[in-house]
């Protein structure tokens, strides 16, 4: 395993496995993010319609204080299951929550809207759930695959115009340090509007003028009153932050609702009645950083994940790519 100040990639962070089942051929696919020996967890949840599981143990207030895995999916609500098969395989393994009679593993997860993109009557399931799990143990420490896969699968963005002028985003990440403290992300970039570049504002993809050979500002389209929006509640960006600080849960949380900030710096516009977005927050626990740095650092890494996710997709589904434009 590469020192901590060698990390480039999420999974190279002691303590994390990260790994994808994807069903290309129906356009979508799940990932997941497991800490074996248990994480600090937090979320922010600012969807108007979410697909989440174990999201309210999360609370500072409620007892339980560890996770163990969380996982971002396509599928819609019926992608929930794939968190079943990861809890299953971890159980196998001999991971979660001693409770006295068995071990229970805490997972987490969301589901983003992908039912568009491929076939609607295809999800990931407990079988994909298990076998995302697995890989995340069989490719401990290689760097992570982006784009096209996973919970990328199916991600599209863009879309306040209709899917015909739409483009093709996937799944991205960045690492992040600042000393000793790390900080990655991992994003599923579904989202309704357009992904620009947070450092630079420069748009990356997202809505295409009529004929298709420019990008469009999605804002500005909306603005001028010529935007048609896409059927309800069918975009999501799904994130997950993974970090090597030590964070209470109330802290885990906080460090979340910072990172929610990455959405407005690289989704234009964000937060729309037609999103879902969740963020989620496992703390492994090995260095000492204030609450504020940690959030800070996390809040960049996971715009610099979201901007990924559009610049590794490739064309697929009828969709161009970030790539395909120049």
């Amino acid at each position: 395993m590469p020192s901590e100040k060698n990390i480039e990639s999420v999974t190279q962070i002691p303590g994390i496995l990260v790994g994808h089942a994807t069903i290309e051929d129906a356009a979508t696919g799940c990932t997941v993010i497991v800490c074996p020996e248990g994480a600090t967890g937090g979320v922010d949840v600012r969807g108007g319609a979410p697909a989440t599981r174990e999201t309210d143990l999360l609370r500072p207030e409620e007892t339980v204080d560890v996770l163990h895995a969380v996982v971002l999916s396509g599928g819609s609500a019926y992608g929930l299951a794939a968190s079943c098969g990861v809890a299953e395989e971890l159980e196998r393994r001999g991971y979660g929550l001693d409770v006295g009679v068995a071990r229970v593993p805490i997972v987490s997860g969301a589901c983003l809207f992908d039912l568009a993109c491929g076939s609607a009557n295809v999800r990931p399931g407990v079988e994909e759930g298990r076998a995302a799990c697995a890989a995340a143990f069989e490719r401990a420490g290689k760097p992570l695959a982006r784009g096209n896969v996973g919970a990328g699968t199916g991600c599209t963005v863009g879309k306040l115009a209709g899917p015909e002028r739409a483009m093709k985003s996937g799944l991205g990440e960045r690492v992040e340090r600042a000393g000793e403290l790390v900080c990655g992300a991992v994003s599923a970039v579904n989202a309704c509007g357009d992904v620009r570049d947070p450092d630079t504002g420069k748009m990356v993809a997202g809505m295409r003028t009529e004929d298709g050979a420019r990008l469009a500002d999605s804002v500005e389209v909306l603005l001028g009153g010529f935007a048609r929006m896409p059927l309800e509640r069918t975009n999501t960006t799904i994130s997950c932050v993974v970090t090597n600080a030590r964070l209470t849960k109330a802290q885990a949380t906080k460090v979340a609702q910072m990172a929610a900030d990455a959405y407005a710096h690289a989704i234009s516009p964000t937060h729309t009645t037609n999103d879902g977005d969740t963020v989620f927050v496992m703390a492994t626990g090995a260095v000492e950083a204030p609450v504020d740095v940690v959030g800070a650092l996390a809040t960049r890494a996971l715009g610099r994940a979201i901007a990924d996710g559009a610049r590794q997709a490739t064309g697929a589904y009828g969709y161009p790519a970030a790539r395909d434009l120049g």
